[in-house]
């Protein structure tokens, strides 16, 4: 089977590891659209995968169009985000978790009488992950499954995570992953999520997300690769 897959990394060295890997399987990098990308095929029992990395930049607007961009310019067939994210219930430093569900918890309308992240005109408040792709994803590795949540802020209070729990039920919080998720939706593209949990969304998440990050972990962008090599063999 042959499959185009669009990979959105946040940073620089969230998307370093993609990028060694990719270029050591021959890829190619490029900029497009103003975004670091990097381009490689992987050859499976099945036919081949093709993997386009993007390094997006931070935030709901950019992780947006360069979903938008993935899909209507290089229509890719189903679209993964990877990225370090803070933990808010069930899970510690280190874990990666399997994004089930996926919601925006910046979004306010409460002064004109709606509830916390509640959307009107009938827009879905929670968007979720493709089950086919979660399924590739647990039987390559299993892993934990959990709410995302998403907001354009650094999360470092734990009086707010605790809140966001109470709220919504979230296991970790990142700034991209609801974002990509509602382009999907609109466009009817699937969507999986993997997030690595860099620090507690505490005072101290500032210097534990700084360490992992520069350390650049590959272990996640290995599971990817997995996962699509799953996704051609199928």
């Amino acid at each position: 089977m042959q499959k185009t897959i669009g990979l959105i990394f946040a940073d620089s060295m969230e998307y370093l590891p993609f990028r060694t890997l990719a270029l050591s399987c021959g890829g190619t990098e490029t900029v497009r659209r103003g975004n670091p990308c990097c381009t490689c095929r992987i050859e499976t029992d099945g036919g081949a995968v093709t993997l386009i990395g993007v390094e997006c930049g931070i935030g709901k607007v950019c992780a947006a169009f360069a979903a938008g961009a993935l899909i209507f310019e290089e229509k890719v067939d189903c679209v993964f985000n990877a990225g370090l994210s803070g933990a808010i219930h069930g899970v510690r430093r280190g874990d990666l978790v399997l994004g089930e569900s996926f919601r925006e918890c910046d979004f306010d309308l409460t002064a004109i009488g709606y509830a916390p992240a509640q959307k009107p005109d009938g827009q879905p408040d929670v968007l979720y992950a493709d089950k086919e792709l979660m399924a590739f994803a647990q039987s390559v590795q299993p892993l934990h499954v959990g709410a995302l949540g998403t907001g354009d802020l650094f999360l470092a209070d734990k009086e707010k995570g605790a809140r966001f729990y109470e709220q919504f039920r979230l296991t970790a919080f990142d700034m991209e992953s609801a974002a990509i998720a509602v382009v999907c939706d609109k466009c009817g593209v699937p969507f999986l999520c993997v997030r690595q949990i860099s620090d507690d969304a505490d005072d101290l998440s500032g210097a534990d997300y700084h360490e992992m990050n520069d350390r650049a972990p590959d272990d996640l962008v290995k599971l990817l690769f997995a996962i699509a090599k799953k996704i051609g063999e199928a």
